[in-house]
């Protein structure tokens, strides 16, 4: 199957916590389409980490946070995924 819509966007509301990644939700991906997603998820990440927010801004420091957390969340979840399934990423 392929990927319905710009997976840099989906991995911008993974980051927003508009989509969560799931072992079921991945499972019609091919292995190419799981390494753009994979790739993806790292771009938006870099980006996330490239804004500089105030330190005095706690809220804006803990939501940068927040966002990081979850892609690398739902990069471990994409990564066990492959690894169960014999997927080479």
């Amino acid at each position: 199957m392929a990927i319905s819509g710009n997976p840099k966007k989906i991995a911008q509301d993974i980051a927003g916590g508009y989509q969560m990644l799931s072992p079921p939700m991945l499972k019609p991906y091919t292995p190419a389409d799981l390494k753009v997603i994979l790739s993806n998820l790292g771009v938006v990440q870099r980006e996330i980490r490239q804004t500089q927010v105030p330190i005095d801004d706690i809220a804006l420091v803990k939501a940068k946070n927040m966002q990081l957390s979850r892609l690398r969340q739902a990069e471990m979840v994409l990564r066990t995924h492959c690894k169960k399934k014999r997927i080479p990423i």
